[in-house]
């Protein structure tokens, strides 16, 4: 399996995935305009003779009025069913969340979740750190609520920019130290 950046000539087999996995489904102008707008922060999963099993479209947002803090959002992640159970999923969220720390230096990402999908609550929880914030009631077109879920990135922001964590510790172990190479996320 192997994880990648998604490109413009994936977005059609993205939405395809979608459509196998996922209630919620999106126009291509969506994908296009996320792929458009931030193509450093999508990915796709691959198997081994190059086609697309799982994705993961993600995005910036726009600071709330009177929020300072820059943060991403999932838009969508899916994983086609004989695939699962892999990390391939917690794979891309990790990689969507690097992509975000080092070319935006988000500090948290967002998401929504079913209620009902216990196999992602699971994974957002217990994997990858998420909170629930609230539970949105009649979030999804068919009526079913959801979750808002944020995961705090600061602990990753600290890998990735040691240069701008202010603590004492960090300050003595980054000095001398080149942070001009990164491995290659941002455009």
């Amino acid at each position: 399996m192997n994880i990648r950046c998604a490109r413009p000539e994936d977005l059609m087999n993205m939405q395809h995935c979608n459509l196998l996995c996922l209630p919620e489904n999106y126009q291509m102008k969506y994908y296009f305009y996320h792929g458009l707008t931030w193509p450093q922060l999508s990915y796709v999963a691959e198997d081994d003779k190059g086609n697309i099993v799982g994705y993961v479209l993600a995005k910036m947002e726009e600071p709330e009025p009177g929020e300072e803090s820059t943060h991403g959002h999932i838009t969508s992640l899916a994983v086609k069913r004989s695939y699962r159970r892999l990390g391939l999923a917690q794979k891309l969220m990790n990689q969507a969340s690097q992509a975000m720390v080092e070319c935006f230096h988000a500090q948290y990402v967002s998401l929504h979740v079913r209620k009902s999908n216990r196999a992602a609550l699971n994974l957002y929880t217990n994997s990858l750190g998420f909170k629930i914030l609230e539970i949105e009631p009649k979030y999804y077109a068919d009526g079913e609520d959801a979750y808002s879920m944020r995961r705090d990135l600061s602990e990753l922001s600290k890998q990735i920019h040691p240069e701008r964590d202010t603590s004492s510790a960090a300050l003595s172990n980054s000095k001398g130290k080149d942070h001009s190479q990164h491995d290659g996320h941002c455009c």
